[in-house]
């Protein structure tokens, strides 16, 4: 697990780009909750989620071993692939990015931005990892995964920022994807010596960690969430498994239906725009506000990118 030291040296690379995001104890929120609710705001990134830090840490990597590769390919619903996108035109790379068909329009369109070259595969997000396992080999470029230490140690900057500024958090809910974030989580935590519970989200509609942990094994699950894109795994990975099932507290589930209205609530209550995943984690604080009075919550709106046209339907409550 992370030292410390190791993150705040993270914490320096990410700073290069861009500084500390907020977080912020929304009085309607609160109210909501009925206590204290802290929001920490991962859509304020250059890439609008917080995937951008695990990128910035990957690239540092392979610099300092001098391992830079022609050209980086990878798989995404969207915020990792911006991430690998932002970093290695940095750092003068090419990155090809394999997404599954009907993936977002506006994730797609900021990927290309940022001179990925975007490859549509498959239906769903395992069927274009796979496909971009294939093609690196193919082509002997450098695959990079979903999850890995040193992605883990840039995203672990932001729930350090976050614990740091909330000491007092009884209760962090973390949106599961495929583990970077729940991982670099448990990470900061330990790394602070911080009591806080870590409280792990996913979609109804895509259980496959919730499973996978239940059961102690990597177990295959649909992925059928609409909404909920980052959090849409079929097949966990089992160094993130390793991870996490120590150190979960627990799990919630959260349909789509719950998503939308959490998508809904956040807008209302702090105008800013979260996508699926990124309003996962206070939907799951939401259907477990019972039990949560007097205790202090964090939520995180890990990413703001979605669609204009699905973010209407959401508000319209379609």
């Amino acid at each position: 697990m992370l030292t410390l030291q190791e993150i705040e040296a993270a914490a320096r690379v990410v700073y290069q780009q861009f500084q500390a995001t907020p977080q912020y104890c929304w009085a309607l929120s609160s109210k909501r909750l009925d206590t204290d609710c802290w929001i920490k705001h991962e859509n304020h990134t250059p890439v609008g989620a917080f995937k951008i830090r695990g990128g910035l840490t990957y690239f540092e990597a392979l610099k300092s071993r001098s391992e830079l590769p022609k050209e980086i390919i990878s798989a995404t619903r969207g915020n990792h692939g911006q991430s690998m996108g932002w970093a290695a035109r940095a750092h003068g790379v090419a990155c090809t990015i394999v997404v599954p068909l009907g993936n977002s329009v506006e994730k797609n369109a900021a990927m290309r931005a940022l001179g990925v070259t975007l490859i549509e595969h498959g239906d769903d997000f395992q069927a274009a990892r796979e496909f971009a396992i294939n093609l690196a080999r193919q082509r002997n470029a450098h695959m990079v995964p979903s999850f890995h230490p040193d992605l883990i140690r840039g995203v672990a900057t932001y729930w350090w920022e976050f614990f740091k500024a909330v000491p007092n958090m009884d209760v962090a809910y973390v949106p599961i994807g495929m583990g970077s974030g729940a991982a670099s989580a448990i990470a900061a935590k330990l790394a602070l010596g911080s009591k806080v519970k870590i409280v792990g989200v996913v979609s109804s509609h895509a259980t496959a960690y919730a499973d996978s942990i239940a059961a102690g094994r990597v177990i295959q699950a649909p992925a059928t969430t609409v909404l909920a894109d980052g959090m849409a795994c079929r097949v966990p990975d089992q160094a993130a498994l390793d991870v996490l099932t120590p150190h979960i507290n627990h799990i919630v589930k959260v349909t789509d239906a719950e998503v939308a209205q959490a998508m809904r609530d956040i807008y209302t209550d702090t105008h800013n725009v979260a996508e699926g995943a990124g309003a996962a984690s206070f939907a799951a604080a939401m259907q477990e506000r019972a039990t949560l009075k007097g205790k202090v919550v964090g939520t995180t709106l890990c990413g703001g990118n979605v669609d204009a046209a699905v973010f209407a339907q959401v508000l319209a409550g379609n």
